[in-house]
């Protein structure tokens, strides 16, 4: 059996096994419950990427930092909480303190961490397969992808300026970090409020997440 077969199967299997705790009311239905995730990137003092994810991770490990798909990206984790009160107070305290965890660990190896959609000075060079992170699970993303696309990967975007760019991995991922809200609702109304989430998610991405700067082309600044 072929690895994709394999795979295949092995999702059949996860959704047969998701639709029999949904009709066995096998999920917890006590409350709703948020949790976050925080990406940014690491940056040296001129201001360029710093490829030092890894090390830090090694050296300075936290349960709730982990690794992004490059060098130069950490993810910060919230724990989940329940959905009332102070829950965002508390969520936003935990990513200020992990935060200040990986500035005072970068600041060892005279870097530092930026909250930034994109980097502006990240080049096309930056995005090699040298500055992946050296994780078994992002090598195999990048290789059944590139596989079952069968060419380049392409970025088109038309704003100020006009950016038009092939790249022969999954890299181009790695330009833009973000901060992504988690929530957890009870089975029988999430398809509702997952179809008011996907309504609602151009306006907030366009209001949140815009970095108009990349590879020196001035795009999109709605």
């Amino acid at each position: 059996m072929s690895k994709k077969l394999a795979y295949t199967r092995s999702l059949l299997d996860d959704l047969d096994t998701l639709e029999a705790m949904i009709q066995a009311g096998a999920f917890t239905d006590d409350a709703r419950r948020i949790g976050a995730e925080l990406e940014l990137a690491l940056t040296d003092i001129h201001g360029g990427l710093a490829t030092i994810g890894p090390e830090l991770l090694k050296t300075y490990s936290h349960p709730n930092i982990t690794a992004e798909l490059a060098r130069f990206n950490l993810e910060l984790n919230a724990t989940p909480q329940q959905y009332q009160g102070d829950a965002f107070e508390k969520m936003a305290s935990e990513l200020k303190e992990l935060y200040e965890h990986i500035r005072s660990a970068a600041r060892l190896y005279g870097a530092r961490p930026c909250l930034a959609g994109i980097v502006p000075s990240l080049s096309i060079d930056d995005l090699s397969l040298d500055n992946m992170s050296p994780f078994p699970r992002y090598a195999w993303l990048n290789n059944t992808l590139s596989a079952q696309r069968g060419r380049a990967f392409e970025l088109n975007i038309e704003g100020v300026d006009e950016l038009q760019i092939e790249h022969d991995s999954v890299m181009l991922e790695s330009v833009n970090t973000s901060f992504q809200l988690h929530f957890q609702v009870q089975p029988h109304e999430f398809a509702n409020l997952y179809n008011w989430a996907q309504t609602i998610t151009a306006p907030l991405l366009a209001l949140a997440v815009n970095s108009p700067l990349l590879f020196g082309k001035r795009l999109w600044a709605e």
